[in-house]
Parts: C-alpha cells; sequence; structure tokens
C-alpha cells in the first residue's frame, strides 16, 4: 500500500529550527552506475555502482533568514523533514549539507519565493509511527 505524506501534518528543520513558510522540499539521490560487458559481447553481464550524491532544494514563501545567513556563512548545517500523515511517518535525514544556489522569482498577482538548493554528505530515512522521534 502507498504511503501518503500531507504537507499540513509535515515539518522541516533545519539545525533544529522550523523553516517558517516552507512551500516545498524535493530531494534527488543520485548514483554513478556502470555496465559491464564481455570481451566480444554487446549484452550487459554486470553493473557496478560508483559514488553517490545527494540533491535538494527547500521553496520559502519569500526568503528564510536562517538560510540565507548558512548563505552567508557557508557554514555546513542537517536538514530534517519529519513527513507525516494519520499513523504513517518518515524521518528524513540530510547530514553535512552545504547550500549551492538561491534563487528568487515572483510572478503577476502572486507572491515572492526563494529556492534554495543543497547537496548532503549521506541521507538517513526511518520510517515509524506519527510521533516518532527524528534523527
Amino acid at each position: 500500500m502507498a504511503r501518503i505524506f500531507s504537507a499540513n501534518s509535515s515539518s522541516v528543520l533545519v539545525d533544529n529550527e522550523n523553516v517558517e513558510g516552507l512551500r516545498s522540499i524535493e530531494y534527488k539521490l543520485l548514483r554513478e552506475r556502470n555496465d559491464v560487458f564481455a570481451v566480444g559481447s554487446e549484452e550487459r553481464v554486470a553493473v557496478y555502482y560508483g559514488a553517490r550524491r545527494v540533491v535538494g532544494r527547500l521553496v520559502v514563501a519569500s526568503a528564510s533568514a536562517k538560510l540565507d545567513g548558512l548563505a552567508a556563512s557557508s557554514a555546513a548545517f542537517q536538514v530534517v523533514a519529519n513527513l507525516r500523515h494519520g499513523d504513517a511517518s518518515r524521518s528524513v535525514a540530510f547530514d553535512d549539507c552545504h547550500l549551492e544556489s538561491k534563487e528568487f522569482s515572483m510572478g503577476t498577482g502572486g507572491h515572492g519565493e526563494m529556492i534554495y538548493s543543497f547537496s548532503a554528505t549521506r541521507i538517513r530515512e526511518e520510517d515509524g509511527a506519527a510521533g516518532g522521534a527524528a534523527g
């Protein structure tokens, strides 16, 4: 059965501080992968994996003083997303994060949004019951 998480029940912390005005969080785990072929064959006989990269984006209504400060200092930080809906929960922790870019956009009739892009050394995901501790 699919696990559905609700934005209204979830929260995102940066260095244990709630990110106010958060509109969305997105992340990707990227793995280098290469195929192995036998000599004289067109068919793959194996696959091997190399380096992993974790990248993410936080979209915030207008701006975040906390993230702006981290962008100015180039300091490492941790992001923890506590995803919830009903009894379902998942804690997603991004360790040793560094801001890579920040972008601002504002459309006609809307409000400003800042997009903070980051990379992380590792990602840790833990499923549990709602109300569990995040790591």
